[in-house]
């Protein structure tokens, strides 16, 4: 009789565990989807990247050591895999840009462009701060830097961005866009 109550509290656990989980990957996937697909500039990939930091939150759910932040936890994961995978590629000369356009989130194609210039960090820090309106001091924690880091990684942006877009702008307003 003990053990058939041990077993059902078991099961029991599992149930809530999962619910926990199913509330925080409700809570966090699209948001954590559309940082990586920031990163990445593409969508398939963010998926990717995307699942495969949920799957390794799942896989750690039960640890003796609970992580005690999972939607922070799942989110530095992703970004930090985003930004390897952007680096990796960007090494090996793949264009970043390729995207199904039914499932844009950044709809404006200019900013879209400068965006696919900055490296893979300075996007992080630019789909974290001006996406998410996340703070610097949390910029940091998810990406591993320095909070001077992220400060000098959204200065260099703004800087890029501000001359590719302005650039843009001089090139549309020549040829009468």
């Amino acid at each position: 009789m003990g053990d058939t109550h041990a077993a059902e509290e078991g099961v029991g656990m599992r149930q809530r565990d999962r619910i926990e989980f199913e509330g925080v990957f409700d809570a966090c996937y699209h948001s954590v989807l559309h940082t990586a697909f920031v990163i990445l500039h593409d969508r398939g990939r963010a998926e990717e990247v995307t699942q495969d930091a949920f799957l390794k939150l799942y896989e750690r759910w039960n640890d003796a050591n609970r992580i005690e932040r999972p939607g922070a936890w799942v989110r530095t994961v992703a970004v930090h895999a985003a930004v390897r995978r952007a680096q990796r590629e960007l090494s090996q000369s793949i264009t970043l840009i390729d995207q199904p356009a039914d499932a844009d989130p950044l709809p404006d194609v200019d900013l879209r462009r400068a965006l696919a210039v900055l490296t893979p960090r300075q996007r992080a820090a630019v789909a974290l701060y001006y996406l998410e309106d996340r703070p610097v001091d949390e910029i940091a924690d998810l990406m591993g830097v320095s909070t001077s880091t992220v400060k000098q990684h959204l200065f260099r942006a703004r800087s890029e961005l501000a001359a590719l877009l302005t650039e843009t702008q001089e090139e549309a307003t020549r040829y009468g866009d």
